[in-house]
């Protein structure tokens, strides 16, 4: 199989994958998916992905459709993705380096390119996931404000699982549902958003920032800059908020929101792992600075 192949193939990955004799190289690759290197008979190296149970038949058309709405001229670098199909997911293969203050400042202003670009609505036209979880893209009403979209799309069912799991308790659900009554967010036009966008979603190359592994719809663009902050933030932060400032400032009190915006992530967090990131979502809802690590 050669890239030319499985350009002209795309949905006969997993299929090649499973039967033809391939060098394959497991690289570390996280909880939910099986990640690996493969080497084409060309020499072409891929960066491919799958579930190690079968995932929904859309779960990497999500991703794929993610990752080709978020390349936008001017914008951050994402991987490309050569093929997927109801299986595996195949992408461009990135070399790997080291962050760097040029590099992160470059990646800021990229961002700011990004947040700019037209986006319809709040939400997305194609159902997604977060991690192994659901997310509701369904698009925002033309006269609904973005914190009753987040509110509804994005904090809400993640909120209701965490707390019927027992991830959280009754005054940490009435945190939340009091950090964001006290919300006030400026109003500003959607804005195309990596949405699962941690430090660890920010794969740092030979010479620029790569954005990776997206949950990509239009939000808010605070949302992005607020969660590159979780787990001791991304390499360098201080530059690209810089960057990013100097090409597309901020609201006045962007800092004061912060929590507000990694409420999502947080939950996302209790949602799938349970109380050991209930910090995380006490936290976010106090926008009390940085969060304590995870424990239990």
């Amino acid at each position: 199989m050669d890239l030319a192949w499985l350009r002209a193939n795309p949905r006969q990955l997993g299929m090649m994958v499973e039967h033809q004799r391939i060098r394959v190289t497991p690289v570390a690759g996280g909880d939910i998916c099986v990640a690996e290197r493969l080497t084409l008979d060309d020499g072409h190296e891929l960066f491919t992905k799958r579930r190690p149970t079968p995932p929904p038949a859309d779960f990497f058309a999500a991703e794929a459709a993610g990752l080709r709405w978020l390349a936008v001229p001017g914008g951050p670098p994402l991987p490309e993705v050569i093929a997927v199909d109801a299986r595996t997911i195949a992408m461009a293969w990135i070399t790997h380096g080291s962050p760097t203050a040029a590099a992160a400042e470059e990646f800021g202003r990229g961002l700011a390119t990004l947040h700019r670009a037209p986006c319809p609505s709040f939400g997305a036209e194609w159902p997604g996931y977060i991690g192994t979880e659901p997310l509701d893209n369904t698009p925002a009403e033309a006269d609904a404000t973005w914190l009753e979209w987040y509110r509804a799309r994005r904090i809400e069912p993640y909120l209701r699982r965490s707390r019927d799991a027992g991830a959280l308790t009754a005054g940490d659900v009435a945190a939340v549902e009091a950090a964001l009554d006290r919300a006030d967010p400026p109003e500003e036009p959607a804005s195309r958003l990596h949405g699962d966008l941690h430090p660890g979603n920010l794969l740092w190359g030979r010479d620029q920032a790569w954005l990776v592994d997206p949950a990509a719809h239009g939000g808010h663009r605070e949302t992005d800059l607020a969660t590159l902050r979780l787990f001791g933030g991304a390499p360098h932060l201080d530059r690209i908020m810089s960057a990013y400032q100097e090409h597309y400032p901020l609201a006045a009190g962007w800092a004061e929101r912060i929590g507000l915006h990694q409420l999502h992530l947080a939950l996302v967090h209790t949602t799938l792992f349970g109380r050991a990131f209930a910090g995380l979502v006490r936290a976010a809802a106090a926008n009390d600075g940085p969060e304590p690590e995870p424990t239990g």
